[in-house]
């Protein structure tokens, strides 16, 4: 499945070694893995807590994966997205993405995670010591989909 919503971690290594199995064609795997940092607009974070539309979700990351691979020369593209409680160094998402070469690879992976970031159904609850804040969408998220544009 080229995308999954899941509570439980990932492991990198595994994910990418299923990725690209059985494929000679591959010379580029990209990868980015983002995790739960401990701070965020000036505030500490203890830890965040995700929440994502089912079905939605889904159904909006499979579009930006067609979108990936109409654009660039790509062979597979793999989303693993966590949801639920998460602490600090957990990891969050994972995009990787297969190719011939790099250069396709670096771009649809960039791609999809900025696609993602803005585009896709996800509500990210941060615990701080003020309280607990939702977290509103970054302008710098939105002006890195504006180069794709």
């Amino acid at each position: 499945m080229p995308v999954r919503i899941q509570t439980q971690d990932f492991d990198l290594s595994q994910e990418v070694k299923q990725l690209r199995a059985g494929d000679a064609r591959v010379g580029a795997i990209a990868t980015f893995v983002g995790t739960v940092r401990d701070r965020n607009d000036g505030s500490d974070v203890a830890a965040m807590t995700l929440e994502h539309y089912p079905g939605m979700t889904e159904k909006s990351l499979e579009e930006i994966i067609e979108k990936a691979k109409a654009r660039w020369d790509i062979f597979e593209v793999l989303i693993i997205h966590r949801v639920g409680p998460l602490n600090i160094e957990d990891q969050i998402v994972l995009t990787a993405v297969t190719s011939a070469h790099r250069g396709e690879a670096f771009a649809a992976c960039e791609y999809v995670m900025d696609y993602l970031k803005t585009l896709a159904p996800f509500w990210k609850k941060e615990d701080t010591p003020e309280g607990a804040r939702w977290v509103d969408a970054r302008l710098s998220d939105d002006e890195a989909l504006k180069k794709w544009q």
